[in-house]
């Protein structure tokens, strides 16, 4: 059977992530590959006993469908905590709920982009989000992500020349290099937006896991009704619950509520009401401190492994999140690392896939969160001897 398949399906850029899969199933390979967060610090016995609670109080309406827009008093709790913790006057009529963030990268590239139209995001960028968009087939215009966020002047010159209908960001602790935004840069992008017509889209899944636990103010703050964000509580209770969101100005979320509609009617309604009963019977700041604890501790030991074993390579330093970055010495492939790696049962991610107009043959992403501390003592080890081995 010969299938005839959308003409975007041949132009879609080859995926990395089959080969990761591949790599992440063989259990005696350390992997840094990965974006996972520990599976150690998902409170299963609170979520379970949540679960229990739904279904013995009211299964039939856990089980039945629900309005596109997700079930109210989980919004209602995503708004409460904007407007408590990072002072913006969100209301439970701005929030969509979604199947995790990534499916907001999904509908959101579908409800603003025509085939060639312009939108703009960070170099290097998210690997998801530029597997989203481009089978849109838009054109991704690039900013220089320097170490306190994008390089202004290139940053001014996308929106108010190439005028893209939007430009994609990760603020807080990017994915993949780990950067975080100046409150000075956040400012400057909101004051340069504010004479364009551009959206800036605030992709803030690392927002609660800084490692001082000082939150940073949204682009968003500045700018209400040019800026959206979404958010996950996949790094934060599990990411099999598959429950994100979508903050976002009226006149956009009514349009994105008819594309998410037409995608799956809505998402999960049984996570949802299983989360919502988790979130108002736990603690869920007393189980972002133990995460971010964790992931700061995890953070410094790669980083002083990265110093004291390979101090020929340099890499960004985290204020939170659950990655980093590293430039390998010049002539080296982080290509050949990453097949070195796998032989020697160290995996890390070479980052080529992030950078969408070529480039990062010298970079490579790698993920802490996931690995418990004997496993990153190990995994640096193995992966210092493949340098040397390589040089």
């Amino acid at each position: 059977m010969q299938y005839h398949f959308a003409d975007r399906i041949a132009r879609a850029p080859a995926s990395f992530l089959e080969e990761l899969f591949r790599v992440s199933s063989d259990p005696t390979i350390i992997s840094f590959a990965g974006g996972l967060p520990s599976s150690a610090l998902i409170d299963t016995e609170g979520i379970a006993r949540a679960t229990r609670e739904v279904m013995e109080e009211e299964p039939q309406v856990a089980l039945q469908y629900t309005t596109t827009d997700g079930y109210l008093p989980l919004r209602e709790f995503i708004a409460d905590r904007y407007r408590h913790r990072l002072g913006v006057p969100a209301t439970a009529d701005e929030i969509q709920i979604v199947n995790g963030s990534q499916q907001c990268l999904d509908l959101f590239a579908k409800l603003f982009l025509n085939t060639g139209d312009h939108v703009g995001m960070e170099r290097p960028g998210y690997l998801g989000a530029i597997e989203a968009f481009s089978l849109y087939e838009p054109v991704i215009d690039t900013v220089p992500l320097e170490e306190d966020g994008p390089d202004l002047n290139a940053f001014e010159r996308l929106v108010k020349k190439t005028q893209v209908k939007f430009f994609y960001g990760i603020p807080n602790s990017q994915n993949p290099s780990g950067r975080t935004y100046s409150q000075e840069k956040r400012k400057a992008i909101a004051e340069i937006l504010e004479s364009s017509g551009t959206v800036f889209y605030e992709d803030d899944a690392f927002g609660e896991l800084f490692f001082d636990a000082q939150p940073r103010l949204p682009v968003k703050r500045r700018v209400p009704d040019q800026a959206v964000i979404s958010g996950s509580f996949s790094k934060t209770v599990a990411p099999g619950m598959r429950i994100g969101w979508m903050y976002a100005p009226s006149g956009i979320l009514a349009k994105f509520n008819v594309v998410k509609q037409a995608a799956d009617l809505h998402s999960n309604f049984l996570c949802q009401k299983i989360l919502h009963r988790y979130l108002t019977t736990h603690d869920l700041d007393a189980n972002i401190r133990k995460i971010v604890a964790a992931y700061g501790r995890k953070c410094r030991l790669m980083c002083e492994l990265f110093d004291d074993l390979m101090p020929q390579l340099t890499h960004t330093r985290p204020e939170g999140g659950m990655f980093l970055m590293a430039t390998l010495p010049a002539g080296l492939s982080s290509r050949r690392v990453f097949d070195e790696g796998v032989k020697n049962k160290v995996a890390v991610l070479p980052g080529l896939p992030f950078y969408v107009d070529g480039g990062g043959t010298d970079t490579l992403r790698l993920n802490f969160s996931s690995a418990s501390d004997e496993q990153i003592a190990e995994g640096m080890q193995r992966l210092a001897r493949v340098i040397a081995s390589l040089r």
